[in-house]
């Protein structure tokens, strides 16, 4: 099948390492031009490393002017962008008791906003251009509440509707916005939350990872790749006629109607 996505300017935030990285790589294994960013120098320089033909920015997308500067960057190395892949920021877990004000801004800045500053800086030339396609890589952590990431689930519940709200705005300028909530999914970030999780309950991480698996009708949690694979089509022209969609990736974990 032909995605349609050989020679189009992909910008993916969050793309230095994860679920961003595996789409860095399936996006350059589709022949399209790829610019990946992260407020961290170090990890931008270790992703470009594995995947020479990258290009790299550096931003805070918690800052809508960094955003802004990011989305000219990219287009000045690769040209107009044609597909937005957020997966930048992750907001941090909490125990319940130590919820306070500082964690529901924090977790607003790191996920939510990151997302939309993203979209803002990018969207208007999209429209512009009558074409243009976002993926928002969001997380299941906002249709399931989990005592230690309430914050960070608000967030993504924000996302989720604005996601689907952005979409019905923006489809008439030829424009698709759509998104994808992980499950766990095996990166860096979900070994921090098993470690979190093995301490509250005072059992190894590996006991913590046996027990959810087995609670995954595919009796696995997913891998980065997993998730770069829908993104691809997602954001390809054999998905033209998506959007506004929320699409779950949780190997079944919470079934939906």
């Amino acid at each position: 099948m032909d995605l349609g996505l050989k020679d189009k300017t992909v910008l993916i935030t969050g793309g230095s390492k994860g679920i961003g990285l595996a789409c860095a790589r399936a996006f350059l294994d589709e022949g399209a031009r790829v610019v990946i960013v992260s407020r961290n120098r170090a990890n931008l320089d270790k992703a470009a490393a594995l995947l020479p033909a990258v290009k790299t920015v550096v931003a805070d997308l918690t800052r809508a002017e960094e955003a802004k500067r990011m989305a000219k960057e990219a287009a000045a190395l690769l040209g107009s962008i044609d597909v937005l892949v957020n997966s930048a920021g992750a907001a941090k877990r909490y125990p319940p008791d130590e919820l306070n004000s500082d964690s529901w801004h924090a977790a607003m800045d790191a996920k939510y906003f990151t997302y939309m500053h993203a979209m803002d800086a990018v969207l208007p030339s999209m429209r512009e251009r009558k074409r243009g396609s976002v993926v928002n890589i969001i997380g299941t952590g906002g249709k399931v509440a989990t005592p230690i990431h309430i914050p960070g689930g608000a967030a993504n519940s924000a996302l989720m509707l604005a996601t689907v709200g952005l979409a019905g705005v923006h489809g008439k300028y030829g424009v698709r916005i759509n998104a994808i909530n992980p499950g766990a999914t095996i990166t860096d970030r979900i070994r921090e939350a098993l470690e979190l999780e093995a301490k509250a309950k005072g059992i190894s991480a590996d006991r913590v990872l046996e027990e959810g698996q087995a609670r995954v009708p595919l009796g696995r949690y997913a891998a980065p790749e997993d998730i770069a694979s829908v993104t691809l089509f997602l954001a390809s022209d054999q998905a033209s006629y998506v959007t506004g969609v929320i699409l779950p990736m949780d190997g079944g974990a919470n079934p939906v109607i």
